[in-house]
């Protein structure tokens, strides 16, 4: 990472990378942002990128592309099977990890799928650090469910704790105790997406490692969110210092019998795989391939997205490439304590987070604060932020809603996409509306998937609140987009 310091004393993050294709963006006005809200169910996911000027939804397949990933693409082997450009990407991956086998699918949800099919029965409970929506998904459909033992501090939305996504030690060993016939497997997020993108440290990983290997059960890491981590770690955690991002990525890599990732995040492409040291887990999984995904060497992955994969996996052990989501992340989290606006600290990966629940107390939960806020940026600024509260958590069985431990909505920062100058925008438009903040109200379902709702649910505000947010904006900003 580069050590830039502006003689004006200013800290601001510095992008260690010029842009080359550019693509253009529409900013519609208030009252067409109105209405986009509306036409879209109260759902983010569900707007169209056209209407949309900010689009901080997520950074899972929407991160830029390199130079060096572009070329990459046009020298992929199109062959379905025995493609070279598979083999590439399988030994990337086994450099990388320091692992033998490699299982190639779409994306990190298919490996959920792949990994749940293999190794879950009902009546089975899977600890983790936190739970995310997809894996949690893929387990509770089997009849199983999931034990999160994070660390007490984890749920502290205001915090100094520097890695919150530790899982607990003496709580996953008096819980494995209590249910060792139960438990498959012990699965490991970095990068807690649903509490803030809160890393947890190597020695952590170690510990797990540790207690697993003590009562025979196997170990599974979701490195979707891994650059962020390991740049936390490199950070963050004293005895990491002087260690190479590659190095650390190999010491974490053996504490875990499974690794599976999403390389819409982790390698800047669109796919995902497993990997792994063990030939018989390897062959366990190994036929689910085929069947829900695409032959062997490509699991349903482009080949020239698999080309871009391999580079962009060398890219991840770059830490001026890995450090600019969490700079940008951290500048916006500084801005809005500076301003008083309620975020999740300290800045974590992925995106900054609001704290819905302080930044709009007049909401209860039961009208999905996060949701609302979500609806308020994009009508504030055409900013369209994901939804990561009790909108993304499931019913329980009886039918009562089950309220989320946190409820936040999280502006993502794909990597290498957006200008400082649009960022500050975005910091702008949300302390507008902040100080705006008691104009917003709360959310209703209308329509409500059983599964997954936060994707394709629909919902309607409660009451007028939106127009009188669009009217204020009108007021204060004038013919303003």
């Amino acid at each position: 990472m580069a050590n830039v310091k502006f003689f004006s004393g200013e800290q601001i993050p510095l992008e260690m990378h010029k842009v080359r294709i550019v693509q253009k963006l529409n900013l519609p006005p208030v009252e067409e942002r109105l209405k986009c809200i509306a036409e879209a169910g109260n759902n983010t996911f569900l707007l169209k990128n056209k209407d949309v000027y900010m689009d901080m939804l997520t950074d899972s397949g929407v991160n830029a592309m390199s130079d060096r990933q572009q070329a990459a693409m046009l020298v992929a082997d199109d062959s379905y099977a025995g493609s070279a450009t598979f083999t590439k990407l399988e030994n990337k991956v086994g450099e990388i990890f320091g692992t033998k086998y490699f299982l190639p699918a779409h994306q990190g949800r298919a490996c959920e799928n792949i990994i749940a099919m293999t190794f879950v029965k009902e009546g089975n409970v899977i600890p983790m650090n936190f739970h995310f929506t997809t894996p949690k998904a893929h387990i509770t459909r089997l009849g199983a469910r999931v034990e999160e033992l994070l660390v007490d501090e984890g749920l502290k939305v205001t915090s100094d704790c520097l890695f919150k996504g530790n899982m607990d030690l003496n709580k996953l060993e008096k819980f494995i105790v209590e249910n060792r016939e139960k438990i498959p497997f012990i699965r490991m997020e970095a990068g807690t997406n649903l509490i803030g993108g809160q890393p947890f440290e190597l020695s952590n990983a170690r510990g797990v490692s540790a207690i697993a290997k003590k009562y025979g059960i196997m170990t599974v890491l979701d490195a979707s969110l891994w650059q962020d981590n390991l740049y936390f770690i490199k950070q963050r955690e004293a005895a990491c210092k002087d260690m190479s991002l590659r190095e650390i990525t190999l010491e974490l890599a053996k504490c875990f019998d499974i690794i599976y990732f999403s390389g819409r995040k982790l390698g800047f492409a669109r796919g995902g795989g497993i990997a792994t040291n063990s030939k018989e887990l390897c062959e366990k999984m190994k036929e689910l391939v085929p069947l829900f995904e695409g032959f062997l060497t490509y699991g349903g992955m482009s080949v020239r997205e698999m080309e871009a994969m391999v580079v962009g996996l060398d890219e991840t052990m770059d830490e001026d490439v890995i450090s600019q989501g969490p700079q940008f992340i951290k500048y916006m989290t500084d801005e809005f304590l500076k301003a008083g606006v309620p975020v999740v600290t300290p800045a974590g990966g992925l995106g900054c987070h609001l704290d819905a629940t302080r930044f709009i107390p007049q909401v209860p939960q039961t009208q999905y604060p996060a949701g609302s806020l979500a609806c308020a940026a994009y009508i504030a600024g055409g900013i369209r932020g994901m939804e990561r509260g009790t909108i993304s958590e499931e019913r329980e069985p009886d039918g009562s809603e089950r309220m989320a431990a946190v409820e936040l909505l999280r502006l993502a920062v794909p990597r290498r996409v957006y200008t400082l100058s649009q960022i500050k925008y975005v910091i702008d438009r949300i302390i507008w509306l902040y100080e705006n903040r008691n104009l917003v109200g709360g959310l209703k379902f209308v329509e409500e998937p059983k599964v997954l709702r936060f994707f394709f649910g629909r919902l309607e505000p409660i009451g007028d609140w939106q127009q009188k947010l669009a009217e204020k904006f009108r007021a204060d900003f004038g013919d303003s987009l």
